[in-house]
Formats: structure tokens, sequence, C-alpha cells
């Protein structure tokens, strides 16, 4: 809105203001009289622009998101703490501290003997990073204790881009007592939930199914009870929900491929899986399947590939479908080198 009010424009402007009988060049009297106050009003005019970006929604960033989205009674999901397994081999107290790389965790209660509930002490996903030996900040003398699998997924704070996605949602979405766009609201105000999708009269009148993925567009059956036990808490009387989770559905690929010689096979497969596992990612509750043609373009624009043969998804030459209840995931990738004479 205010682009062209920039320093030289408004400086030019105060000087055409001024009669033409006094000398105006630059280093003249007046000339460094308006200079500074020219480009202090162009501050200003940047800043102008800046703020008109705070307030709307979609250019709003960080707290200035918060209070655009607060007006629709939604807030940022916060970060929170992952729930770990411990086993043990002999009984350690509820309550004890142990720690393992830069995480601690506190033991919260017992599953079976032996083994134990255990809340990481940090938030975000650095909780669900280590497996192995854990250290005693008691001094729990004789008593050896593993951090195991993950029973609840640490999640970092909610990003402006999916609080942004969740915003729009609500804006755009027809949200009405109870019905299919409600319960999609419902599930992602749950943290941790990044994406979810509704069936209504799934299994006959009055039952709802509802199925979800994290914030890293993975499967965490950890999120299935908070979320049906959120839905319970706001739902209209009378409706039988179900939460769950998709199915993997594991998608292989294997070609022939010819290096241009910029970089190193291992860095061409470790480049390829990426992109390949956010084209996964992408199809999600979007598309139910995987283009055959769509791998082949993302290995010709993987740097350091020159060409491709005989690709094969899951053993064919055909799109792979997917079910309405599965999601893909990436499976074995071999790319084998093509040495020409």
């Amino acid at each position: 809105m205010f682009e062209v009010m920039t320093y030289e424009a408004i400086l030019e402007d105060m000087l055409s203001r001024v009669t033409s009988d006094v000398d105006k060049r630059e280093g003249s009297v007046i000339y460094d009289a308006l200079a500074p106050c020219a480009y202090q009003l162009a501050q200003n005019y940047f800043n102008l622009n800046n703020f008109i970006d705070l307030v709307s929604g979609d250019t709003a960033v960080g707290i200035y998101l918060d209070r655009v989205v607060a007006d629709y009674g939604i807030t940022r999901k916060p970060a929170t703490m992952a729930v770990r397994k411990v086993t043990a081999t002999g009984a350690i107290p509820i309550g004890s501290r142990w720690g393992l790389g830069e995480t601690t965790y506190l033991i919260t209660g017992s599953l079976t003997e032996n083994s134990y509930k255990a809340q990481c002490e940090q938030y975000g996903e650095t909780g669900n990073l280590y497996t192995g030996n854990l250290l005693t900040l008691d001094n729990i003398p004789d008593i050896k204790a593993t951090l195991a699998e993950i029973i609840t997924a640490g999640e970092e704070e909610e990003t402006d881009d999916n609080l942004r996605i969740r915003f729009y949602n609500q804006i755009q979405s027809p949200s009405t007592s109870g019905n299919a766009d409600n319960y999609k609201k419902w599930a992602l105000e749950v943290p941790g939930v990044g994406d979810a999708k509704v069936y209504p009269l799934w299994n006959g009148n009055g039952t709802v199914k509802v199925i979800i993925v994290d914030s890293n567009m993975a499967i965490d059956t950890g999120l299935e009870q908070p979320v049906y036990n959120h839905i319970e808490a706001v739902r209209p009387i009378g409706a039988t929900v179900t939460v769950t989770s998709p199915a993997s559905r594991d998608i292989s690929v294997t070609a022939n491929i010819k290096l241009d010689g910029t970089r190193h096979l291992q860095e061409v497969v470790s480049s390829f899986t990426q992109a390949f596992t956010g084209y996964l990612k992408g199809t999600i509750f979007e598309a139910y399947m995987v283009s055959y043609a769509r791998i082949g373009s993302l290995l010709l624009a993987t740097e350091g590939i020159a060409d491709y043969s005989d690709l094969l998804v899951n053993g064919g030459v055909t799109n792979v479908a997917i079910e309405d209840t599965e999601m893909p995931i990436a499976g074995i990738i071999t790319l084998t080198e093509v040495v020409t004479e």
C-alpha cells in the first residue's frame, strides 16, 4: 500500500515544495535539513506496511497470528511432552528421575512388573528421539533401567502454517452442530493432530468415524484416545464416535539410474527418498492414488540423476490405488547405478 513512499520519493516531494530561489542541491542547508525527516517518514511507511501484514490472517505470524485467530475462538496448540515406556531390572520408585542424552524422564506410574510409564521433562519431539540405557538422577543403586517404546509422542508447538490452515478450515467450512466439518475441527484441536478425515454414518445411523494422523503426517495411535476424549466432551448427544488411525501401505520403488557425476549414489538416494516421502505425505486424505508418472518426474528432478530406466512401483508400471482408510508410506527404495562405457 505504501510501497511508493520511499526515502527518495519523499525527499523529492519535500524539495519540490521549496521555492526555486533556494539552493536545494545535495549538501545544501535545506537539503541536509529535509533529508533526515524524509528518511524517518520512509521508515514509518515501511513499518505501516508490516503492521498491515501482521493483522491479516494470510500474512500474520507468531503472536500476531494468535491474536487474529483468537477472534474466532482458535488457539495455538501447545507443545507436549513425550510419554515413554521404561523397563527395569527391579522395582524403581514412582517419582524418580532418569536421564538419557539431552532428555530427562519422570517415572509417573507402573504398567506391569518392572515396567513403567515415564514422562519426558522437556517439551517437543526431543522426547521421542532417544532409546537405550537410562542414567539414574536420584542415586538409585543396583537397578538398570532402559528407555523403550513411545506411548504418546511429544509434539512441538503448532507452527504458523498449521495454525493458519486450521483458521482457514474453520472460517471457510460450513461448521454447524455436529456435521462432518465439526468433527474434523474438533479432532484438529487436539495437540499433535496434523489432519483428519471424517466418515459420517460409516456404520449406520448415528455413527461417525474419524481417522487421524499426527502433525508430521504419520501414524500415531497414541493420539486416538485423546482425540476420542475431546470429541466426546464437545459432540452433540446421540452420536457413536470411533477414532482410529489409517492403515499403512508401503510403496516401494525400484529403478536403474544414470548419474551425471555431480553427486554420489548415496546422496542421490537420500535426496530422492526425502522428495518421495514428501510427495506421499501430500497425498494423505487428498488423493487415493500414487502416480507412477509423478515418481518418474521426482527421479528426473533429483539432483545428480541424468536419466532413469526400468522404474517399478510396487513391482509394476502403473499407478498404485490407495484405499480411503490407508495412507501410503515409503517402503524399500532401490536405485541402482548404471555405468555406461
